[in-house]
């Protein structure tokens, strides 16, 4: 656990990540360095080390973190106010239009798989990425049921999970084609289903 730190330490750490993320979207994890990371933000070993004393593992899960914090900061204001259908389409264009300007290259993908089994925590920042994302999803459904455009007894679970899983379908594939097509039908096919339940 890191000693509470004051507000210029909070700055200067959250300098250092976002400059090692800055980095690691220029070249691959795996030949990156910490020398990269004290260039690109103009700080020196030591105080690299101060704020993460067990090195670049430890740097490289802050930067996951970041980086799973960046994945529903970038789906805002949309993904927080899911109330009406109209705030759902402009969420599922914000969607569309991060993961295609993002591309082929997933950062904190490749975070969590160069991390992998052995880093503790890094398993836990996907976890909780996906947890957080299906709970603001279950929080617009429900927004929805409380203005009356779904019915009550919807399983808000079951939709919220589905219109994640077709998310990250969609983002795999556009990963591996470079095209958005499929993350537009499985969001399209997603909200399409809300709406048709709203109809019965």
């Amino acid at each position: 656990m890191h000693k509470e730190l004051t507000a210029k330490g909070k700055a200067t750490r959250n300098r250092i990540i976002e400059g090692a993320a800055a980095v690691l979207r220029e070249k691959d994890v795996s030949v990156a360095t910490l020398d990269d990371v004290m260039a690109r933000t103009r700080t020196s070993k030591s105080q690299l080390f101060h704020y993460f004393p067990e090195g670049k593992d430890e740097l490289l899960l802050a930067v996951a973190h970041h980086e799973a914090d960046q994945v529903l900061e970038d789906q805002q204001p949309y993904l927080g106010c899911l109330g009406s259908w109209e705030a759902w389409q402009r969420w599922r264009d914000q969607v569309v239009k991060r993961y295609a300007e993002q591309g082929e290259e997933c950062p904190l993908g490749s975070l969590v798989l160069h991390l992998g089994r052995s880093t503790p925590g890094a398993r836990d920042v996907v976890v909780t990425l996906m947890r957080q994302w299906q709970e603001s999803l279950a929080t617009g459904i429900r927004a929805l049921q409380t203005a009356g455009q779904l019915p009550a007894e919807l399983d808000v679970e079951h939709r919220a999970a589905a219109l994640l899983a077709g998310i990250q379908g969609g983002v795999l594939i556009l990963q591996s084609t470079g095209r958005a097509d499929h993350l537009r039908a499985a969001l399209d096919q997603g909200i399409g289903d809300l709406r048709r339940a709203a109809a019965v």
